[in-house]
Order: structure tokens, then C-alpha cells, then sequence
């Protein structure tokens, strides 16, 4: 048999298509980077193009294909939910029934339907299979990982009926141990708050994180008291008398705004203290439960090392506090957390478990995802062939004269655009497509922010630090190559603020400086860490020692290569549009080095108004 094994994830948010062979993970990539409609959740046909062309392969080689969730059982769960909660939502039931019933119950048809364009038409039916949502989940973490045993925490807003599991993995087996039912969802509660203070659900979630530092936990007692019980254990109820999420159109009802002083804010309004107040006492509720749960597991298993995934696991602060309980003694994240690591862990699931490939464990430590860079990469003669296309001015550098170029751009406070190998597979840019800037400047975050990402000014940028230099800069030993960590900022390279300055409330304390990298400096002196290693991205690394032999810091800014509610840039063209449509400095796309002030004025345009804002 070939090994190949195709997972697919779609028909809700975040499609992606993943490719495995014999237990190694060759190929994947979220749909959103190939149509750029962000979150995109049609079925994923340009990503799994992407997966079987980058292979040489067709369908025909691959043993299984497999679906991330099983829909007849998330149809149970919206039936039955609408049928005890009957009369209430008849208006929403109404109007997804047409959808659910093509989409939930003749999935199958409708996957086979858009599998069939690849052609090999005979074979698709027999090859497909389906795994639980929750599954495909903690398969993504516990897989790839660098642990043959690990306890596995998978936290979301809802599969079919799970919305918490805890499992144990081992070898190629994964028991689930114990699992929380739909309505009852760490995800959904923080979503609500999400919704309530004026962020729109599955990508507001981030910001909430955000904006927590800003404000005081004033609401803590209130949400504990009203809106979730939670025993010793983890393990929580909810209090569904104020929420809204199972019936109805939106996430709180009445008797939440009545609960918080107010109506829902409206999007893109002030933010005031409230919003920030709110955003930092969900933010404690939610550490609570998640440092409880993974004490439970750990005394229930005994287990050293811990595997995370799920939407939840995408909140790198209370994953920090996780890091700091010292309940296990290594964490490890799935990059890809969300629905789109669900084709992973449907591929490796299936790879390992049921077609029982052995799992390749490496000695040295490192886990199997690569980097996490796992999508396409473009050769020199495209991309050139590509800016050309686009009217653009550039020079071709070798490797030596283009890092110097580019960390002493960096050096003096130019905002860069780096496209760079090998596109990253889950929410964060690590390297590949990035946008990177000098972490020692004071106004490098608001001017990234405003002029650059064109998003709220409060939201804070990442640290890509060389992994040997991490502990020197920040409270960190371990790796953290995909972002999901936070950290404090060491004591020693840290400013003391001012009584004034202590005095300040919510965003007025932003441009306040706190450290010798300010940049990357949130509020409460915490950062979201990246450990660059030259083993998995040796480009980005030297790039990074570069700057640090001009300036002596080993830190860079990075954050994505887009503006607000575009996906991650996914070709040069992209990569080109957005840097003429936003105050980049430099552009460099593989060997092509390029200056906003050789390019064409007309080729400028106002590139932040053909996205829908998220």
C-alpha cells in the first residue's frame, strides 16, 4: 500500500487539507490562503490540490481520505438541541435547516462530488472515513508531538456533542478518559465575551486576549457566581439562562447585558474601561479552568507530559500560566490548534490508528510538524516572473548581501516584508510570512498597528528571538517555536514605571515604555514568544543574528504578512499587493529585495478597504 493519507477539514470555518505518509506529516494548508477569504469554510479544492501536487500524487495513491468530524452526529446534536429547547429558536431552526441537511446529512455525496474534480472517481467512496471531531483533535496534538506517552487536553466551542476532552495517548493508541457535553463550552463562554464586547466570534477571540492586560479582573466573582460552576476538578456547568448560543442568532441574550451594566458593544465603537474590565475577568475564569482541568489529568494519569489543541489552546496566555503551575514537565501545542488542524490529526488518526503505521519519534527532542511550515514555496524564476508581472522594481540579492541589506534596514526602524520558503499552517506567521520590524523602538507597535496591519492599536506584536538567547531576554527556558507561549520579559531588561505612569487606566498605558524592546512589550510586561531555530527555518534565524550582531538584541518583531481581515499572504502577488497598499518599507520575496520609493505611485492603492474588517 502507497501510506498517503488525505485529511480534510471544511463546511464550518478554517478548511484545510493535510497530507501524511507513514506517519510523517508531508503537506498542509488552510483553503483561506489560496482563495483569500479569510476563515474560509468551502471545501478546501485548492489546498488539497496544493497537498497532492507538492507530492506528485493523485487521489489513487492515497489509501484513505479522511472528514474531521462526524456529521450525523453533530445533525443529532442540533435536532435534539432545538427539540428540548422547542419553541424557543424556531426562527434560527427555520432558517438552517436547508443548509444542515445538505451539508450534514448527504455530506458524504457532497465530499465525493468536490473529490471527484481530481478525477479517480471509482475508488473515493470506499476510501472514506470520518473521525469524532474531539479525536481528530487530540490526534493532531499527540502525534506529531516528541512524547510516545503524553496526557492530551483538548478544549473547543463543540464537535458533535464534546466540547472538553481528556484522553491518554501512548504509542499509537489514544483513550479518551473523560468528556464535557454541549452547551457546556470553555470556548463558547469565552466566544460570548468575545461577542459582548464587540468582536466578532471564531476571530475576535485573540483580541479579548489582548485587550485582558488593559483592564482590571472586577467581574471575576460575577461570572463565577452567574455564569459557570466549576468543581475542583475542571469540570463546569454553565448557566444557559444567559446565553443564546444554542438556539438563537447571537451569543448572550438579554439577561447577560443585563448582568454586565448594558447592551452588547457595537463593533469598531470605543472601547471603554468595561470592555477592557471584561476581557480580563474572562481571561482569569478561563486560566482557572484550564489549570484545574490539567491537574486533574495529571493526577489521573500520572502523566509528565501534557499535548494541547482545540480553539482554547490558541490562547498562549493561559497556556504560559499552564507553563508556570509546573504540573507537567514539557507542553506541547499543535500550531494549528483549531478546525484547520483537524485534517491533520483526521490524516495522522487514521495513519496510525486505524491503517497502524508506527509513529517516528525522534531522539533529539523535536517534534514532527516541521516548523509548522508545511505549505507551498515559490523558485526564484516565479517569483521574478510573478513581480514582473505586477510592475514591480526590484534587484536580485545572493543570501550574504541580502541579510545585511535587510537587518540593517531593520536596524534602523524600517518595516519589512519577509516571504521567505515555505508558507506556515495554522494562525501564526513564524518566519515565512512575516511582516518584521525593530523590537527596541518605542513607536514601532502603534505604527505597525495604524499604518501597517490598519488594526486596533492595543493589539500587541510577538518576540522571534533566537531559541539559544531566550532565557537572557525572558522568564523562558523551554522552546516555543509556534508562538503559543507567553512569557514575562526579564526583570533586568525591564523599566521601571513612573507613579504617573502607574497611574494611567486602559489604553493610555500603550505607549508607555516598558523594556529595551517595547515593541514587544505588552502592558503587563508579558510577551507571546517565538523560539526561531536554524533547524526548522536557518534563513529567518541568520537574518535574526544578523540584527543581533548590529544591535546586540537576538529579537525581532513579527507578525503576519496582511492587513486586517485578509488571510496571510499565500503567493508573491499577494505579497506585492499588500505591501503597495500599506506603509511597508522593504518588500523581499525569496532573493528579490524591493523599496517602496522605487516603486510606481500608481501602482499604490488603498489596499485596507478590500477586506471585510474581522
Amino acid at each position: 500500500m502507497s501510506g498517503y493519507t488525505l485529511g480534510i477539514s471544511s463546511f464550518y470555518h478554517d478548511s484545510a487539507a493535510a497530507l501524511v505518509k507513514d506517519g510523517e506529516v508531508l503537506a498542509a494548508a488552510q483553503e483561506e490562503r489560496f482563495s483569500r477569504i479569510k476563515h474560509d469554510s468551502a471545501f478546501p479544492q485548492q489546498a488539497t490540490k496544493y497537498c497532492l501536487d507538492e507530492h506528485d500524487i493523485s487521489l489513487a495513491d492515497c489509501e484513505h481520505i479522511v472528514f474531521y468530524d462526524k456529521p450525523f452526529l453533530k445533525f443529532e446534536r442540533l435536532m435534539e438541541t432545538y427539540a428540548a429547547l422547542a419553541p424557543s429558536g424556531f426562527k434560527s431552526f427555520r432558517m438552517a435547516l436547508p443548509l444542515w441537511v445538505k451539508e450534514k446529512l448527504f455530506l458524504k455525496s457532497l465530499l465525493v462530488e468536490e473529490l471527484e474534480q481530481f478525477g479517480d472517481k471509482d475508488d473515493i467512496r470506499s476510501k472514506l472515513l470520518f473521525t469524532e471531531h474531539h479525536i481528530s483533535h487530540a490526534a493532531s496534538a499527540f502525534y506529531p508531538s516528541p512524547f510516545k506517552e503524553a496526557a492530551i487536553l483538548v478544549m473547543d466551542g463543540v464537535g458533535e456533542w464534546a466540547t472538553t476532552t481528556l484522553s491518554l495517548g501512548s504509542d499509537r493508541e489514544i483513550h479518551n478518559l473523560k468528556e464535557i457535553y454541549f452547551p457546556h463550552s470553555l470556548g463558547l463562554l469565552y466566544s460570548a465575551f468575545t461577542y459582548y464586547t464587540g468582536f466578532r466570534v471564531n476571530s475576535g477571540e485573540y483580541k479579548l486576549m489582548g485587550l485582558a492586560p488593559y483592564g482590571k479582573p472586577k467581574y471575576v466573582d460575577l461570572i463565577k457566581e452567574h455564569l459557570i460552576e466549576v468543581k475542583q476538578d475542571g469540570s463546569f456547568r454553565l448557566n444557559m439562562k444567559y446565553f443564546n448560543y444554542p438556539t438563537g442568532l447571537t451569543m448572550t441574550n438579554e439577561r447577560f447585558a443585563d448582568l454586565f451594566g448594558g447592551p452588547a458593544r457595537e463593533g469598531e465603537s470605543r472601547i471603554t474601561q468595561r470592555e477592557m474590565d471584561l476581557a480580563a475577568s474572562i481571561q482569569v475564569v478561563l486560566e482557572e479552568v484550564v489549570i484545574k482541568l490539567a491537574r486533574s489529568i495529571s493526577e489521573e494519569t500520572g502523566q509528565k507530559n501534557l499535548c494541547l489543541a482545540g480553539g482554547v489552546a490558541l490562547n498562549c496566555v493561559a497556556n504560559g500560566r499552564l507553563l508556570e503551575e509546573g504540573l507537567f514537565d514539557q507542553i506541547w501545542v499543535q500550531p494549528a490548534s483549531g478546525d484547520a488542524g483537524g485534517a491533520l490529526g483526521a490524516a495522522l488518526y487514521a495513519n496510525h490508528f486505524y491503517q497502524g503505521r508506527e509513529r517516528n519519534i525522534q531522539s533529539d527532542g523535536m517534534d514532527q510538524m516541521k516548523g509548522a511550515y508545511l505549505g507551498p514555496s515559490f523558485k526564484d524564476e516565479e517569483i521574478s516572473e510573478c513581480l514582473n508581472q505586477c510592475g514591480a522594481k526590484w534587484e536580485r540579492l545572493d543570501r550574504d548581501e541580502l541579510l545585511k541589506r535587510v537587518s540593517e534596514d531593520l536596524a534602523t526602524e524600517l518595516a519589512v516584508g519577509w516571504f521567505q520558503g515555505k508558507m506556515e499552517f495554522g494562525p501564526r506567521a513564524l518566519g515565512g510570512r512575516s511582516i518584521l520590524g525593530d523590537p527596541r523602538s518605542p513607536k514601532m507597535q502603534s505604527a505597525l498597528n495604524l499604518k501597517v496591519k490598519f488594526r486596533e492599536s492595543f493589539r500587541p506584536f510577538a518576540p522571534a528571538v533566537l531559541a539559544e538567547d531566550v532565557s537572557d531576554w525572558f522568564e523562558m527556558n523551554e522552546h516555543s517555536p509556534y508562538m503559543l507561549m507567553v512569557a514575562s520579559v526579564r526583570s533586568e531588561k525591564c523599566r521601571k514605571m513612573s507613579e504617573a505612569d502607574e497611574a494611567l487606566f486602559g489604553i493610555d498605558k500603550l505607549n508607555i515604555s516598558r523594556s529595551e524592546i517595547p515593541a514587544v512589550t505588552h502592558v503587563d510586561y508579558s510577551a507571546r514568544v517565538q523560539t526561531v531555530h536554524r533547524e526548522t527555518n536557518s534563513m529567518f534565524y541568520d537574518l535574526i543574528s544578523r540584527f543581533k550582531e548590529i544591535t546586540g538584541v537576538p529579537v525581532l518583531i513579527n507578525t503576519s504578512f496582511n492587513v486586517r481581515g485578509e488571510p496571510i499572504v499565500g503567493s508573491p502577488e499577494d505579497a506585492f499587493r499588500c505591501f503597495m497598499g500599506t506603509d511597508l518599507d522593504v518588500l523581499v520575496v525569496g532573493s528579490c529585495y524591493l523599496k517602496k520609493e522605487d516603486q510606481s505611485e500608481d501602482l499604490k492603492k488603498h489596499y485596507h478597504e478590500s477586506f471585510e474588517l474581522d
